[in-house]
């Protein structure tokens, strides 16, 4: 049974914080006139259709429908009920709230399947964690950890563990719990015996990893073998309903406030390297899980920032990858900037081997611009003292250069050229005008073979259907009832017998005057909390987006009404139409003729 928490206090929290700042740690706002916008948290989208009023208090996204207040925002975000959500604004706020958060209240919002298989990972997390930090079992794996430079402090923060070399550890831990080995195996956590059918443990003898999804949920876990012989190297959960890796980033529900606050992410290659640097205060770093970056990914980071720096490994392997995922976030208009480490370190072995302090200000705090860093790509593996190499790569730096289009920075690439390779300048800004002009007339070329293949084509004409007048009246009147318990009623007695024609809108009413009946005084964001219905909290969220002059004039409300009155004979007029038409085609001219005159009547009457 959900506890009920005063609407005193409801308000009081509400009151007590921004939805604006609440908002800002999961999703990176701008300010467009009165209202904030970026992408949504609730659904794919490159460009921002999110907006957040903070004069209102409120929410709505115009791409998914979305909307509601701060209590309903983090409701939905992070999946939680409406109890915990007001639990941790209240905190936020520094509002005593004296209510107890029961597990019937966690993940109430996910499938039973979903929320067991999180339950079962948190406690084998626990477990996990407990073996490594307090077990003779578990002293092997921490000195282990210990001697490869990890801390107790952030084996601690990571909830890092040890998994037993049992084959039937977790099989008997989670049975006894209740959990069935059935759904264990679907949530990675077990796997089955093909001669038998029988289960056995996914991880064994394996530092754990525990792997958490965007809101903080552990989901998986990432299991690393202590020995040669125990392989592979690293055994990740497989993927499941809960888990794709594809759409997973190590750390993100941590880093968020700090990617934020310091307007800046760091992208590693892995877990470890992302652990070593909270070790060196670098708070705003995130991983991928052993795969490339994605365009999901990416999403993920667009959401909190537009600039990223790659802090990957330093071989062959790591600059290639860093190069490719600087090209996808450079495509999605995202600032990229990339570290370079030196002598073919990773990460984690500069930090040991130099400390946290140059880490962050010799590695993070000079990472090159992504220019810079294209440039010292292209160099790799070539040899500048042959002739021919040197052109090959003064070509290919001047055709990235000529991409630029900040005069300044073009200026400043070609004068290191000029100065590197012993060129002048002004033979340098001669090709880059050749290679401009040649770029041009290739563009030119291309667009008139794609008017010609397109001449014959219809183009599709993009149509604006504007809302129809008695749906702008109801939302109009309903803006204003929102606004004013006694306007309210006075629309109700306008009306009289008549009802909003939109469901959704008549149902919007009823809940409004019940709002209304319990006492409560206009306060559409915390009206929002009384719906109990997620479509109509994103209508009211709409409405109430609205740009609505609220010193209305009694012509203006006698026009809205009168657009609700009109509709049901305007429908009814159009089914006469169809009727008369139905009869003359019959040669029912007698009956044509009395639906012609009732017809007459309805236009009169509106």
């Amino acid at each position: 049974m959900a506890i009920r928490i005063p609407e005193e206090k409801i308000n009081e929290i509400k009151q007590s914080v921004d939805i604006v700042d609440v908002v800002s740690d999961y999703v990176q706002l701008k300010k467009q006139g009165r209202n904030y916008f970026g992408l949504c948290p609730f659904h794919g989208e490159n460009t921002p259709s999110f907006s957040v009023s903070t004069e209102k208090q409120i929410f709505h996204c115009f791409g998914c429908g979305a909307g509601g207040n701060v209590f309903t925002f983090l409701s939905e975000v992070e999946g939680i009920s409406f109890q915990e959500a007001a639990e941790r604004i209240a905190k936020r706020g520094n509002i005593e709230l004296d209510i107890e958060i029961t597990k019937d209240h966690i993940h109430q919002q996910l499938p039973k399947e979903h929320s067991l298989m999180i339950e079962a990972h948190e406690l084998l997390a626990k477990f996990y964690h407990h073996l490594l930090m307090n077990t003779n079992e578990g002293s092997g794996a921490l000195d282990y950890l210990l001697k490869r430079g990890f801390t107790k402090e952030s084996i601690q923060k990571f909830k890092v563990g040890y998994s037993l070399p049992d084959w039937d550890f977790a099989v008997k831990f989670l049975e006894n719990r209740g959990y069935s080995h059935d759904l264990m195996e679907k949530a990675g956590l077990l796997s089955v015996r093909e001669k038998d059918g029988s289960y056995f443990d996914r991880f064994r003898d394996r530092i754990m990893f525990p792997l958490h999804d965007s809101k903080g949920r552990i989901v998986a876990f990432s299991a690393r073998a202590l020995t040669e012989e125990n392989q592979p190297k690293y055994l990740n959960t497989p993927e499941t309903i809960l888990f794709n890796k594809s759409s997973l980033l190590y750390n993100y529900h941590e880093a968020r406030s700090h990617i934020r606050r310091q307007g800046n992410v760091v992208l590693f290659e892995g877990f470890a390297d992302v652990i070593s640097a909270d070790s060196a205060d670098v708070k705003n770093g995130v991983a991928v899980m052993g795969t490339a970056l994605t365009d999901k990914h990416i999403h993920l980071l667009n959401r909190l920032t537009n600039a990223v720096t790659l802090c990957f490994d330093s071989d062959s392997a790591g600059a290639e990858a860093a190069f490719r995922s600087g090209q996808m976030l450079i495509k999605y208009g995202i600032d990229t900037n990339v570290v370079i480490l030196p002598d073919k370190l990773d990460p984690d072995d500069y930090i040991r081997k130099y400390g946290p302090d140059k880490f962050r200000e010799h590695v993070i705090g000079n990472a090159q611009t992504w220019m810079a860093y294209k440039l010292h790509y292209f160099r790799k593996g070539k040899n500048l003292q042959n002739e021919g190499e040197k052109l090959s790569y003064i070509e290919r730096a001047l055709i990235e250069i000529s991409k630029l289009e900040n005069a300044v920075e073009r200026d400043l690439y070609l004068r290191q050229l000029s100065e590197e390779f012993s060129l002048s300048l002004e033979a340098l800004v001669e090709q880059l005008s050749q290679m401009n002009i040649s770029s041009e007339n290739t563009q030119q070329r291309n667009h008139i073979q794609s008017h010609i293949n397109q001449k014959n084509i219809p183009q599709p004409k993009k149509a604006h259907t504007p809302l129809k007048a008695h749906l702008v009246a109801e939302r109009q009147l309903i803006a204003r009832m929102l606004r004013d318990e006694d306007l309210a009623y006075r629309i109700i007695e306008m009306l009289g017998e008549a009802t909003f024609h939109i469901d959704e809108h008549q149902a919007i009413l009823t809940y409004l005057f019940g709002y209304y009946e319990e006492g409560n005084s206009p306060d559409p964001s915390l009206f929002l909390n009384y719906l109990p219905d997620k479509k109509l909290r994103a209508i009211v969220s709409e409405i109430e987006m609205l740009a609505i002059n609220h010193e209305y004039s009694e012509k203006e409300l006698n026009d809205y009404v009168s657009h609700v009155l009109k509709h049901p004979k305007l429908l009814m007029i159009k089914e006469k139409q169809a009727e008369q038409k139905a009869a003359e085609r019959k040669n029912d001219f007698a009956k044509a003729v009395e639906i012609a005159k009732e017809i007459i009547e309805l236009r009169r009457s509106l």
